[in-house]
């Protein structure tokens, strides 16, 4: 049995379910607010600094691809997922060849044979060509295969082009030469904001943003 009870918000209500020995608690919630909210969170997406970027790599794209090179794509967790999806997209819609590094052997036997701090920078070395291009995604921008990843890019003298949130003074940052940056701690904020980024520039490359993907 449940009974119904006025929210002390003022906002809804809540229902308080006893069954079954159960104490659960369900509060309505504003949720036309709490979207609004949410909304505003994305504000950052196409501001002038992040328009800017976007032609910038842009651009980078484009040389990396008319040499005949590629990009490399790494980050961790969600991010790792965001790399191997934009692998396909520049691959097969922009025609840019792409390599990332969220193979699961390939991490296992990294992290066992290197550690997991230098996996990443020791895949970049064995997969890096002259000419090529280093994307790596961060929410933190602190992941320490992440960074050691860029500082070994950046020691080859490779392009390091980054997409991090959480905090302005993050290490991968500095150690980039193109850095998307979301002001937010609201981890699927950053995380959906690096997607939309990654995709416009494939877009970009594409010349639109409709077209047949087969």
């Amino acid at each position: 049995m449940g009974c119904d009870n006025k929210n002390a918000s003022g906002r809804g209500w809540r229902r308080e379910d006893r069954s079954m020995g159960l104490n659960a608690i369900e509060v309505e919630t504003d949720w036309q607010g709490w979207l609004d909210d949410y909304a505003t969170r994305y504000r950052s997406i196409f501001a002038p600094d992040a328009r800017a970027k976007a032609v910038a790599f842009h651009d980078l794209a484009v040389a990396v691809r008319e040499r005949k090179r590629k990009l490399m794509l790494a980050g961790n967790g969600g991010s790792a997922a965001t790399a191997s999806h934009l692998t396909v997209d520049f691959t097969k819609q922009a025609k840019l060849r792409a390599v990332c590094f969220s193979d699961p052997a390939l991490i296992t036997a990294f992290a066992n044979d290197y550690g997991f701090e230098d996996s990443l920078a020791k895949a970049v070395e064995f997969y890096a060509d002259e000419g090529d291009a280093l994307v790596l995604i961060s929410v933190s921008g602190r992941s320490p295969n992440v960074l050691a990843a860029a500082r070994y890019a950046k020691g080859r003298g490779m392009p390091v082009v980054s997409f991090t949130g959480t905090s302005r003074d993050n290490p991968l940052r500095a150690a980039s030469d193109i850095d998307f940056f979301v002001d937010s701690r609201a981890y699927n904020i950053v995380e959906c904001t690096h997607m939309i980024w990654l995709t416009t520039v494939v877009d970009m490359l594409m010349g639109k943003a409709e077209y047949t993907v087969s």
